[in-house]
């Protein structure tokens, strides 16, 4: 396809209304108010599976999970496995914590990033966290990624050995809003001062 000038950089103004998938990610919000409400087993298997059908590097799929939903670990985690400076008690009230962790394989993730400089897995792992937020999102449901961590402690409070590196935890439950927060147009860079059209 050939384009005269300048393409449109509005959805809207490319002759479609942007389809549902446009729609999803523009009402995601990162959740701070929960409700505690229970998750169902079958919607956090949802979750899960949509993460796990993420692409990966050499298709290596170096994520694992941990899905906590004892209150007891949930504040542990929030209180011992976060770093100090942050107001995280809202995360306590989250139903559900998915620790997100990363499992590194050598030859691609490691010997590869050295050659390439791109760390692949981190680019993995936010690709099957982005899956589970969207999927999150789909259902009704609020998330927030947390990754002011403390990885070692996180690593033995979810009881992962050391070869797997925690990167996120992400809240997941109902919202307490009836309308969810909708910032102001102005906190996202407008498409134009992101893309180059070559």
């Amino acid at each position: 396809m050939t384009h005269t000038g300048s393409p449109p950089v509005d959805a809207r103004a490319s002759g479609t209304d942007g389809g549902p998938l446009l729609e999803l990610v523009g009402r995601r919000r990162s959740c701070r108010a929960y409700r505690p409400d229970p998750i169902s087993d079958d919607a956090l298997v949802y979750l899960l599976e949509c993460a796990r059908l993420a692409p990966s590097s050499c298709n290596r799929q170096p994520w694992r999970f941990a899905v906590v939903r004892d209150p007891a670990l949930r504040r542990r985690l929030v209180h011992e496995g976060c770093l100090p400076g942050l107001k995280l008690g809202w995360a306590e009230s989250a139903p559900v914590l998915i620790a997100l962790g990363m499992e590194r394989e050598v030859v691609t993730h490691i010997l590869g990033a050295a050659v390439s400089r791109i760390d692949y897995p981190w680019i993995d792992m936010g690709i099957a966290g982005e899956h589970l937020v969207l999927a999150a999102t789909e259902l009704g449901l609020g998330t927030c990624w947390i990754g002011w961590l403390k990885p070692a402690k996180v690593r033995a409070l979810v009881g992962w050995r050391r070869s797997v590196w925690p990167v996120a935890l992400i809240a997941v439950g109902r919202p307490a809003w009836t309308e969810p927060p909708r910032p102001p147009a102005e906190r996202r860079h407008p498409l134009e001062a992101m893309v180059r059209w070559l």
